[in-house]
């Protein structure tokens, strides 16, 4: 029986490298720092970036943190060089019942540092109140198929298929699909403020 290469080893010297390389990637891919990350994770700022480094030897605590800081599950953390492609099936997605007749799901399923998109459907009649945000928030609204109206601080905006509307997010806000036959779909993305800027 031929004996494993090095870098099969969980704490092989191969693993050390696998994780500062997927860890640096994450991090960047989500435009964060090794502070924002380490804030997120509950760990030290140093935790970070001796991992980054590959001097690290994290406990499964530690790892754990980060990649959930991350969104990841952990063997994306340790897994071995590929090509940075993922699917998800569509049952993996979360998607949220909101409102009357709403269902919401992430448009993209990892977390994209402040910013939220989701895709929206609306049964016939549906209505669904906004949630107001952080004063400085934009957020910009396309319709997809069928017609929806926002309402934006009293004022009503009729969209129809490929129509968007940007409006402060801050401000009070509601969808509705007025149709009584026909669904509606739509894609919200929210620009976050940042809290105290």
């Amino acid at each position: 029986m031929a004996a494993a290469p090095p870098d099969a080893s969980p704490s092989g010297p191969g693993t050390a490298t696998h994780l500062a390389r997927n860890l640096v990637a994450l991090r960047h891919a989500r435009n964060l720092t090794q502070g924002a990350l380490a804030k997120a994770a509950a760990v030290p700022r140093s935790t970070v970036a001796n991992l980054e480094s590959g001097t690290g030897n994290p406990s499964l605590a530690v790892l754990v943190k980060v990649a959930a800081a991350l969104g990841v599950p952990i063997d994306e953390l340790l897994a071995s060089p590929r090509a940075a492609v993922r699917r998800w099936k569509a049952a993996d997605v979360a998607t949220r019942e909101r409102g009357r007749g709403v269902t919401t799901r992430a448009l993209v399923p990892e977390p994209v540092p402040d910013e939220m998109m989701d895709l929206m459907e609306f049964t016939p009649g549906a209505v669904m109140g906004g949630t107001p945000h952080l004063p400085g928030t934009r957020e910009f609204f396309t319709c997809l198929s069928g017609a929806v109206t926002l309402i934006v601080a009293g004022e009503r905006y009729a969209l129809e298929e490929g129509d968007v509307l940007a409006f402060p997010g801050n401000l009070p806000h509601s969808y509705q699909n007025a149709d009584p036959l026909r669904p509606a779909r739509g894609v919200s993305v929210v620009v976050l403020a940042k809290a105290g800027v």
